[in-house]
């Protein structure tokens, strides 16, 4: 027999109806919490890591990053996989991170260019507050090389050769790191420089080699090759002291220009938010990987100097990064220098 609804009167079965249809929604509403919430840190991680590498395939940061991600996934039990967001000197793939989920499922590999020199840049993020630092990976000597027709073969005879020659050596402009390093030789020796400008340091690399320009200052992972070739030659190593990854290059100190010192690094880095016991495992599995023989030996190919281990903490890593900020957005602000 049928349940017939008629005026006054209402159908026996419709109580049970809202009474269960009230029951499913309050369930649903007590577990949305525990839905929209971030994986627990305890069980981080459960599923695989994207390391965001904010520059093309096949550069140095790129190959850095391939080779801490293999074996901090290996620590992490979880893969970490590797994507390259280009653009913009890195800006648009560290912005991709400072929107990113702050869970700890998405990080990248930050440096000079993206986490200091990037204010050239129209950013959408604040460099000191919008990320989470993980730890120093490494220090990046910067090479100054030359073509080999150069008449200069370190950096005193270049300096007297630039004085001798005003504004008649082609210094590549492939980056921010460069152009400041550019200026900086500049102001400390009294000389002038022809800034060409280019899209990266590949391209550049080719017309050195060839003779189209002069200088190129780049992070000795991508020189070291070609210098050990003989294809150029390496002029100084921008740091107070001799690199332990290329210690046949005498530093700018040593060279008679004393505060010539422009280093490259890389550090990881999870967005602001990310919960502290995440982070906490994360850095344990990055010092690991530097800890390990194989990733020091890599390093060392690379032209990479593992960073002191009190570097590689979060806290080591914040430090280190608020000094080159203090110490280069005055200079980069006072010379007016804007990206392209």
């Amino acid at each position: 027999m049928q349940n017939r609804i008629v005026a006054g009167s209402v159908s026996p079965t419709l109580p049970r109806i809202f009474t269960r249809i009230f029951t499913i929604a309050s369930i649903a509403l007590a577990l949305l919490p525990l839905a929209l919430a971030p994986a627990h840190a305890d069980n981080f991680p459960s599923r695989p890591i994207t390391l965001i590498v904010p520059f093309p395939p096949g550069g140095s940061t790129d190959v850095a990053a391939r080779i801490m991600a293999d074996k901090m996934g290996a620590a992490l039990g979880q893969p970490v996989i590797v994507e390259n967001v280009g653009g913009a000197g890195g800006s648009i793939g560290v912005g991709r991170l400072a929107r990113a989920v702050p869970d700890g499922y998405t990080i990248d590999i930050g440096q000079w260019d993206t986490h200091v020199g990037s204010i050239i840049y129209n950013i959408s993020y604040d460099l000191r507050r919008d990320f989470a630092p993980i730890g120093l990976i490494s220090i990046n000597p910067m090479l100054l090389v030359a073509n080999k027709a150069l008449p200069a073969d370190d950096l005193k005879s270049l300096v007297a050769y630039m004085k001798a020659h005003p504004g008649d050596a082609k210094f590549v402009n492939q980056n921010a790191s460069a152009q400041v390093g550019g200026l900086l030789l500049q102001k400390l020796t009294g000389t002038k420089v022809l800034f060409v400008p280019y899209r990266g340091a590949g391209p550049a690399m080719t017309d050195l080699i060839s003779g189209q320009v002069d200088l190129l200052l780049v992070q000795g992972a991508v020189a070291l090759p070609q210098v050990r070739a003989g294809t150029i030659k390496a002029l100084a190593e921008l740091s107070p002291d001799r690199s332990a990854s290329m210690p046949d290059i005498p530093s700018a100190g040593e060279s008679g220009v004393p505060g010539l010192n422009i280093a490259g690094w890389f550090g990881f880095y999870a967005p602001k938010g990310t919960p502290p016991e995440v982070i906490a495992k994360l850095n344990a599995a990055t010092v690991r990987a530097l800890a390990d023989p194989a990733v020091q030996a890599r390093f060392a190919q690379l032209g990479l100097d593992v960073a002191a281990r009190d570097q590689q903490t979060p806290e080591g890593l914040a430090a280190f990064q608020n000094a080159e900020m203090d110490k280069w957005w005055p200079i980069i602000k006072a010379a007016g220098i804007r990206g392209e």
